[in-house]
């Protein structure tokens, strides 16, 4: 009887060894990736993320021609308008803006406003924001009034906000730039 345990715990072991050498090898084979392999898949990635920020202008363009609006692109990626002009100093890094505001989606969801979450102030060029939002706001006076259209890569990117903004979405900020603070 303890014979049979003693075999029947050796080919246990033996079994185990065995596919656990065999699965470790297997990993190690797929973690080695020649520079050509990663070369490539670098290229891909490139080539769908050119072809997606495409495809974000062309429907930002859309979207803002069927609007009549008169936008401008940043080399960046950004589309803005100034509708209304103000009078106050031009925003500059290391002030504090402050901006009523609503953000919605190319389709017309509504997902924030400042009327249900109060205003928003952001330190410029400290982060904490949309990186599309910081250039924009970087582009106004005091008073302006304006529109800012982000592509996915400078709103929320690949995830969203987790809340109201879905994934890859292209964002619209309809803002006005209430105070800029020293």
């Amino acid at each position: 009887m303890r014979r049979y345990s003693l075999l029947f715990y050796f080919s246990f072991f033996l079994t185990f060894f065995i596919f656990n050498t065999s699965c470790t090898e297997t990993n190690k084979e797929k973690t080695h990736k020649t520079k050509k392999e990663l070369d490539a898949y670098n290229k891909s990635l490139e080539t769908a993320n050119r072809y997606l920020t495409t495809l974000d202008a062309e429907r930002i363009a859309n979207y803002a021609k069927r609007r009549k609006w008169n936008m401008t692109e940043t080399k960046s990626g950004i589309w803005y308008e100034i509708y209304e002009k103000g009078s106050g100093p031009k925003a500059k890094e290391g002030q504090v803006a402050v901006l009523n505001y609503t953000i919605s989606l190319l389709d017309g969801t509504l997902c924030y406003t400042s009327d249900s979450l109060g205003s928003k102030d952001f330190a410029i060029g400290h982060g904490g924001v949309e990186s599309g939002l910081e250039e924009g706001i970087l582009l106004l006076h005091k008073g302006d009034k304006a529109r800012i259209i982000m592509p996915p890569f400078k709103a929320h990117g690949l995830l969203g906000d987790m809340d109201k903004i879905p994934a890859r979405s292209i964002i619209v900020y309809e803002l006005e730039l209430i105070n800029l603070i020293d």
